[in-house]
């Protein structure tokens, strides 16, 4: 790196920048262990973190305590304690407590073991992560440690191949001049490579273990934050200062990647370090249910007071009435009042009633959650067989929010995408080659398949037309077409076990690489101006004497080469729309490249156009000498180098144009569109660049030519105007509805589908309190806060819901270059101001903190996916299972949910609502009506069994059926199973029950006791329950729409419980040895064989029965229409379309064709024209070699300056 200019690194003086108060200085520890910060209320804690890191939420001392407290934010568990409360006054006590508090324990225990699994797994997942061993510098030599163990200030040695285990700053590596690359695959998902590089001050001088020792230098910098993409600070060293970037830094969780050792200055260490400040907390996730569950139960306890309390005051009037008509009875209340009788029946009567929200409920709840989640578990259909990987459900609570999810925030490369570049097609010389063409389904007799006998493992490009061609070697055109392949890149090359390995700043420029290797054009080695490659077996050597390197603005690179026979050509590859215009001539063979670069398009194939031209001898020494000179300028250098580009790259030749796949996972665009049709919007969330997402966007079909596409302007335009708007209305008193967004923009109300497309940096802006509406109407914003209109959290609040109406309106969303705590925002921001359920899915470190933040988590189990697996709800092995996952048994589970509430609603209400009823006839006592262990079995065997094959078995469509038609999903989105008005509806009808078993019973003993003289208290009881009980089965009989020989036989056995039960709980035996607990013999035995009885139990069915069955009649005939009915109507009358990808741009547009193959924002010329990327000849002398605690490592060197 000798070339390498110190100036821009150097800053003369010692003059530190502002605001800059995290200092680190190197080899010192006692100097980091005496700051300390508070950090709540007098507690302080060191302020440079260690670099242990903790994502457990619970700990042996804190389990317990935290975990109650964490489950009694449950109202229904706070109701019960306070049941159990009640029970222990012997005064009003109906059973004994312990026989409630057992119960509430099991559901405590069984929730708490769940927990302390699932947190369990991230103790181990912890540990697994900070015993990581690495080599710390210790005195004057490296030691083996592990990463816990890690401090800031300390110097770290790293390998190839290893995890950065801290945000260090580069101090020099085995590279020439100091070059790291790295692999950012879990920060921002990219696979390509990315390069760092040292200082040129630390690369020359830290050269041996001694030196590292001795190396004291202090650096000053930002606090820790959790912005990726920069950094900002100085290194101050021997008395000069060194400014400091992003580029001089490793980041934790990258992968050293082709770089033997580096060595590293620890600055954030832990918690501190960037991507832990991304990483969100753990949240407890309920569902919409759960909520809701929450609330009926505050509602119904308030029903039960009320109830109690009117029922007391009544009882307490009927005391007095009482004693005042029968005053011989005065000696019998001579130690009670009226009101003393009231206040203990308003006790007894809020025991009496309370198992209207019986516990078993969620027990029963809690096994069906974890039956359901076995369900997606046994699913052959999620099960990928290519690498053994099932689907898994790590969440058993979270079952019926899966069918109620609205938007879906989906990361981009390794979810939607392979992360793989394959070489499709490409055009040469007017004629098509490829899969699909019609020289590419030619097979011809004996011809091998690549020049080099075999299948390259990252090709997907079979051609044995192009292939013989290329043989012949007949065609200029095509030599020239491939020679550029294999010559215009700036890929590095090196060899293992015999075998050439190519590393790109992008995948797609490997993938061009390895199609010219596979037809006979290898790229086989470079320095700092040459570059060698074997034409069908003939090794070439070319001059290089210029590379104009690509960047996003150019779209374009290209590099001008000496062939051996001294002619001097350029080669240039990049986007058509900047090399089309740069052509010498259009004829046939451009307008036929042109015809099948829409057709590419078309397909969503990532294209480049290749040219060239023949430079003379005094064009280019003119044109080189010009080059000298601006690359030496001062000033304006980049600017006056692009003039020259500009210069040289005109009067092209076209050779052709290729087209690269970036390879989707199977079956994402037909999931994208089932998901689209069962009315969920798919935001993609990525941190590439905006072209590749957005040619991804239309692969997957999220985006389609229809649309129209709004960027960063318009959507400011947008912003402004709603702002201004709402402000006016504002003062006018009204209110803004989110509708007028789209009045905003009259122009786009005539498009009927509308596609966002966002950066980061863009985000940033608009969510920091407005800050493009400031620069957009800087007057205006500074009249409203002159005017104190609104405060700064109410304006970036309005900014907020602003941007989220706008962005819910689009038919998608696509946000590029987004920090993986944006990602969590984006998705914070459309839960907070839509109300809606959110589902994200990633499959790396990068999408945790999404994963964390949304309702429903799902983790990718792929090549990145460990850290999203495990802090995820539910792993899939592929995108495309989310269909089966959201529209299968997301919907199936919501539906068992809801009908297993409402039933349970019914049948409690049903049955135990007569008590009410009861005590009108009882004299407002708090006696039950029913037998105790009626009461006891109701809820645990006489109906609990149907009610649970509802919660497992139920089913309104097949599963073929529900992925036929998604529309069906849009029910659960509506809450339209169980809600406000189903609960109220759920609750008449249990009462309306329970008022027809007890008042029909009621009048039939009045005036007639039986052919048996039954008529007493138990048989009245008998009776009741026993109608009441064949209803409340009638009903669910009625309600079951998937009838199985299972469900049949749980109907039955119901009914055999209750006569096995009700002969054992009332024999005369029983009687006999424990007449307090048996208090009913013979009575069911006495009652239900009198005929008579038995017709007012049917009498009681059938009144109970006819209205259930009217309504369903009612709703079937002349009622609304169901979405199933709808569907079948529509299914019937026009058949669903097939959706495919068409162009519709038309001839001479080039909106879609735009998106060029280049993955990354800049290439690596620089590097090798100044020869900082090649490795020198010098042997370096190695370091002192470390046992590792298990492997022996290659021998360490520490970087030369001679290199």
């Amino acid at each position: 790196m000798a070339a390498q200019d110190p100036a821009p690194d150097c800053l003369h003086g010692k003059k530190q920048l502002p605001g800059f108060t995290w200092e680190v200085r190197a080899n010192d520890r006692n100097y980091h262990m005496q700051f300390k910060k508070k950090f709540a209320f007098c507690l302080t804690k060191r302020k440079y973190a260690g670099n242990a890191i903790k994502t457990a939420k619970y700990n042996v001392f804190t389990f317990l305590p935290l975990n109650l407290y964490e489950q009694f934010h449950r109202m229904a568990n706070v109701y019960f304690v306070f049941v159990i409360l009640l029970q222990t006054f012997p005064e009003i006590s109906t059973l004994p407590w312990f026989t409630l508090l057992f119960p509430l324990s099991c559901l405590l225990t069984i929730r708490g073991l769940r927990d302390l699994i699932d947190d369990i797994g991230r103790h181990q997942s912890d540990r697994n992560i900070n015993s990581r061993p690495c080599e710390i510098l210790t005195g004057k030599s490296f030691r083996w440690q592990k990463w816990c163990d890690i401090c800031v200030g300390d110097i770290v040695r790293l390998r190839k191949e290893s995890f950065v285990p801290a945000d260090m700053l580069l101090l020099c590596s085995s590279e020439p001049s100091s070059l790291c690359y790295v692999e950012t695959a879990d920060i921002d998902g990219e696979t390509n490579l990315k390069f760092r590089q040292a200082l040129l001050v630390t690369h020359q001088e830290l050269v041996s273990e001694e030196s590292m020792a001795a190396f004291d230098g202090r650096v000053t910098c930002e606090e820790p934050n959790s912005r990726m993409h920069s950094f900002t600070g100085t290194l101050e060293w021997r008395g000069e200062t060194y400014s400091l970037d992003s580029d001089r830094v490793l980041l934790r969780g990258c992968k050293l990647r082709n770089t033997d050792l580096c060595y590293g200055l620890v600055i954030y260490a832990g918690f501190d370090s960037k991507i832990m400040r991304n990483c969100g907390k753990i949240q407890r996730k309920k569902t919409k249910l759960d909520h809701m569950m929450d609330r009926l139960v505050i509602i119904i306890f308030l029903v039960l007071l009320v109830t109690s309390l009117g029922l007391a005051v009544a009882s307490g009037f009927w005391a007095k009435m009482f004693q005042e008509k029968h005053s011989y009875l005065s000696a019998l209340y001579k130690h009670t009042t009226p009101a003393q009788q009231a206040f203990f029946n308003f006790w007894g009567f809020m025991i009496l009633l309370s198992i209207i929200i019986p516990m078993s409920m969620y027990i029963t709840f809690e096994f069906i959650y974890l039956v359901n989640s076995f369900f997606i578990n046994w699913d052959l259909e999620m099960y990928y067989a290519a690498k053994d990987i099932p689907a898994k459900a790590r969440s058993t609570s979270l079952n019926d929010q899966l069918g109620q999810i609205e938007y879906i925030f989906s990361d981009k490369t390794g979810t939607l995408t392979q992360n793989i570049m394959s070489f499709k097609k490409c055009c040469i010389n007017g004629t098509i080659y490829g899969a699909g063409s019609a020289h590419g389904n030619k097979e011809l007799p004996g011809l091998r398949l690549t020049w080099s006998h075999h299948r390259e493992k990252k090709l997907d490009f079979y051609d044995p037309a192009l292939l013989a061609a290329a043989q012949q070697d007949s065609d200029p055109v095509l030599r020239e077409f491939l020679r550029l392949l294999a010559l215009c890149h700036t890929v590095m090359v090196e060899e293992k076990d015999d075998q050439l390995v190519y590393q790109a700043a992008s995948p797609d420029e490997e993938a061009l690489v390895l199609a010219a290797r596979s037809l006979g054009y290898t790229f086989l080695a470079r320095t700092q101006d040459t570059i060698t490659i074997s034409e069908l077996g003939k090794k070439r050597t070319y001059k290089v004497l210029a590379m104009l390197d690509f960047n996003s603005d150019r779209k374009r690179m290209s590099v001008l080469v000496r062939d051996p026979q001294g002619t001097i050509r350029l080669y240039t590859k990049g986007a058509d729309t900047v090399i089309l215009e740069r052509l010498q001539r259009r004829g046939p063979d451009e307008t036929f490249t042109e015809r099948a670069l829409d057709r590419f398009a078309e397909e969503t194939l990532r294209t480049l156009c290749l040219a060239s031209k023949e430079v003379s001898e005094v064009e280019y020494s003119v044109w080189s000498r010009r080059h000298h000179e601006a690359s030496i300028l001062l000033q304006d250098r980049a600017q006056e180098l692009d003039k020259l580009y500009e210069e040289m790259e005109q009067n092209l030749q076209l050779l052709g144009a290729t087209a690269i796949e970036d390879k989707l996972q199977d079956g994402v665009p037909e999931t994208i569109q089932l998901l689209k049709l069962g009315n969920i919007k798919v935001w993609v969330l990525t941190g590439d660049k905006q072209e590749t997402a957005m040619n991804i966007g239309y692969a997957c079909k999220l985006l389609t030519d229809e649309m129209e596409i709004l960027e960063e302007k318009e959507i400011s335009e947008v912003l402004q105007a709603y702002w201004v708007s709402n402000n006016n209305l504002s003062r006018r008193g009204e209110v803004l509805s989110s509708d007028r967004l789209s009045q905003q923009r009259p122009e786009a109300s005539c498009h009927k589908k509308r596609a966002l497309i966002i950066s980061g940096d863009f985000l940033d802006k608009i969510l920091h309190t407005g800050e493009v509406l400031k620069e957009k109407k800087g007057k205006l914003w500074q009249w409203l806060a002159c005017g104190k209109a609104m405060d700064s959290q109410e304006q970036g609040s309005l900014v907020e819901k602003a941007f989220v109406d706008f962005a819910t309106s689009c038919q998608a969303v696509i946000c590029c270059r987004v920090t993986p705590k944006q990602k969590a925002l984006i998705v914070q921001l459309v839960k907070k101001h839509k109300k809606a359920i959110t589902l994200a899915i990633g499959d790396g470190a990068n999408d945790v903190n999404m994963i964390k933040t949304a309702d429903i988590g799902v983790g990718i189990s792929g090549q990145e996916g460990i850290q999203a697996v495990q802090c995820s709800d539910y792993a899939l092995a592929q995108f495309s299972y989310l269909q089966r996952l959201l529209l299968v048994h997301g919907r199936w589970a919501y539906l068992r949910i809801c009908k297993f509430l409402r039933y349970f609603f019914y049948k409690t209400f049903a049955g135990l609502m007569a008590q009410v009823w009861f005590a009108f006839h009882s004299g407002f006592t708090a006696q039950p009506l029913y037998e105790g262990w009626f009461l006891a079995l109701y809820n645990i065997f006489y109906t609990a069994y149907p009610v649970l094959s509802v919660g497992l078995l139920e089913q309104d469509v097949s599963a073929k059926k529900s992925l036929e038609f998604p529309e069906l999903y849009v029910i659960g989105q509506q809450d339209e199973l169980f809600n406000y008005r189903v609960f109220g509806v759920t609750l008449l009808h249990g009462v309306s029950t329970s008022l027809a078993s007890f008042y029909i019973a009621l009048w039939a003993f009045e005036d007639h006791v039986g052919t048996k003289a039954v008529g007493d208290y138990e048989s009245f009881a008998v009776t009741v329950a026993t109608s009441a009980l064949l209803s409340v089965l009638m009903e669910i009989i009625l309600d079951i729409k998937f009838w199985t020989v299972l469900s049949f036989l749980i109907v039955t056995a119901s009914l055999l419980f209750f006569c096995l039960f009700s002969f054992l709980t009332q024999s005369i035996d029983a009687f006999r040895i424990a007449p307090a607990i048996f208090r009913f013999p013979d009575a069911s035995l006495n009652a239900l064989t009198d005929p008579y009885v038995l017709l007012v139990v049917l009498l009681s069915l059938v009144v109970n029965t006819i209205p259930s069955l009217t309504v369903r009649l009612y709703c079937t005939t002349v009622g609304k229409t169901s979405i199933q009915q709808k569907i079948c109507l529509k299914s019937k009358r026009e058949p669903e379309p097939s959706v495919e990808l068409r162009s519709h741009v038309p001839r001479g547009s080039f909106h879609r064709r735009s998106s060029y193959a280049f993955s990354h924002q800049e290439g690596y010329a620089g590097l090798i024209t100044r020869g900082d990327s090649l490795r020198a000849r010098v042997t370096r002398c190695p370091a002192p070699v470390l046992p590792h605690p298990e492997t022996t490592p290659a021998s360490p060197s520490l970087p030369s300056p001679s290199a």
